[in-house]
């Protein structure tokens, strides 16, 4: 007898840990408001589980996803598929779909929401991504770090964390920004540190440098960094930036270059070289052409009013500034570049053209635009817009963009997926939110990075910032990282012309 009510009690337990669907519900027309809004997204297959809930929290949620004969039933106040299930959907789902039935209950009724489906790629998506984690804020920018997370999974961890090289209460501040990758390889790259204990380090291989790139010959030290695809040279450009808090403009805050150049780093033989220092042009943002032979940066003519301070008078007419974008040829053989050139006259279109990144397969030129100005992470009218280098006609990808800031972007390795910093949620927090697209140039709905806690977003209280594809993990330790930092600066030799083979 005993053994039969156990029986019975784990049966009943059972059952009542069994997700249902509803039985009685009323039918709505309308697709479910979901947050994040995955509704008709295109996801990698290799992307960790959507999970998602009710924009407007419900009691409960119930929610079936269907793939090729695969089923998968959820319930709870949020849903949150396990890494094992919603892989077996996903590979029964590539190059098809999931289908998806919400079903939501308030004040204890049921509704049915119209289904909707994810879209799931064969493309796979580079297995890692790294960012700056900060808040928006000016006077705790100290408390930020590079971190990187497995877009696979939820995984999430440190690269270097800022406060392990500040020092509390006595002035000596630090900011860390511009990490950059040589093709996505996690064992070679660099960022720079401002301020107390400055410099750029340059991780290559295991080997760890910390580089003092300031010389009399140039500008400033290198800030926005362009490595080659496979030499040793990583581009900058060198700029002089200031900002100014603005009361009654919407766009809050205005980051601007009074004077900026663009610059060459040989890291073998730490070499520098100015690639171009025009007085009357403010260069920026060098990008690489896969093929190593091309280089692209965005330049602004400006000339200075007689007997006014640059940075004044860049302040008083920044509505002026508009960037373009060139390029420039480059012999890997000789390490000589060849002239500028005009990619797209931005300004003649009335905007400004900034970060400008090409495909992999050096089909597409995406760069960021707005009506003036360098720094489009600040300006609402921030917009993506791509460059067909077949037929050099650019478009605004009205497809991926959203009423607030778009910013910032990287390719994927595979050339399938864009990453880019968005502020489309609530316009303060700048977000990674992904977009696919096809061989034949079609972009995909984009779609938000995917958190364990599908609320984690909207809790969250810093920006992420310069989201970058990698190929795998970086394993140095941030410590290891600190102890360079805390180390001396390598001085970099000036040279006039870089070396050749």
């Amino acid at each position: 007898m005993k053994k039969a009510l156990l029986l019975l009690s784990l049966v009943a337990l059972m059952t009542a840990c069994t997700p249902q669907v509803p039985q009685n519900y009323t039918t709505s027309n309308a697709q479910p408001d979901i947050y994040p809004d995955y509704k008709g997204v295109t996801v990698p297959v290799n992307m960790a589980p959507l999970t998602f809930e009710m924009a407007q929290e419900a009691e409960s949620m119930v929610a079936r996803l269907t793939a090729d004969g695969e089923e998968l039933l959820l319930e709870g106040d949020k849903i949150q598929p396990d890494r094992d299930d919603w892989q077996r959907l996903v590979t029964k789902a590539a190059d098809k779909k999931i289908g998806v039935e919400v079903f939501a209950r308030y004040d204890g009724q049921w509704t049915k929401y119209k289904p909707f489906d994810i879209y799931v790629s064969k493309d796979s998506i580079d297995p890692y991504l790294s960012y700056r984690l900060i808040y928006p804020s000016y006077v705790s920018y100290e408390e930020l770090t590079i971190s990187q997370r497995c877009l696979e999974t939820y995984d999430e961890s440190v690269i270097y964390d800022n406060i392990l090289c500040c020092e509390e209460g006595q002035g000596k501040g630090q900011c860390i920004n511009c990490h950059h990758y040589q093709q996505y390889d996690p064992t070679r790259m660099q960022f720079h540190a401002r301020q107390n204990l400055g410099g750029t380090v340059v991780a290559y291989d295991g080997q760890i440098r910390k580089i003092n790139m300031r010389n009399d010959s140039i500008l400033s030290a290198g800030v926005y960094p362009a490595w080659h695809p496979w030499l040793n040279l990583i581009v900058y450009s060198t700029n002089k930036t200031s900002q100014i808090f603005q009361v009654t403009d919407p766009n809050k805050i205005e980051v601007f270059d009074s004077e900026s150049d663009l610059i060459a780093y040989d890291v073998a033989r730490n070499e520098v070289t100015n690639l171009e220092n025009d007085t009357t042009e403010l260069e920026v943002f060098p990008a690489w052409a896969p093929d190593g032979k091309t280089l692209y940066y965005c330049s602004a003519h400006f000339e200075y009013e007689p007997g006014i301070d640059h940075g004044k008078d860049v302040i008083k007419r920044r509505k002026e500034v508009k960037y373009n974008i060139y390029k420039k040829s480059f012999d890997p053989n000789t390490m000589t570049f060849g002239e500028r050139e005009l990619v797209l006259d931005a300004a003649a279109m009335d905007m400004s053209a900034t970060l400008p990144r090409v495909s992999p397969d050096g089909r597409w030129l995406v760069f960021t635009a707005g009506k003036y100005g360098v720094f489009h992470i600040w300006h609402r009218d921030g917009d993506l817009w791509a460059i067909d280098l077949k037929t050099n006609t650019p478009r605004m990808l009205k497809e991926i963009n959203s009423n607030d800031t778009e910013s910032y972007h990287s390719w994927s390795s595979n050339g399938r997926w864009l990453v880019f910093s968005s502020r489309r949620n609530d316009g303060e927090y700048t977000r990674p939110f992904f977009a696919h697209i096809d061989r034949n140039g079609r972009w995909s709905k984009p779609f938000e990075l995917p958190c364990s806690d599908p609320d984690y977003h909207r809790q969250f209280m810093k920006c992420y910032n310069v989201p970058e594809f990698m190929k795998g993990k970086v394993t140095i330790k941030p410590r290891e990282f600190a102890d360079v930092l805390k180390g001396d600066a390598v001085p970099v030799k000036y040279v006039n012309q870089l070396s050749g083979k």
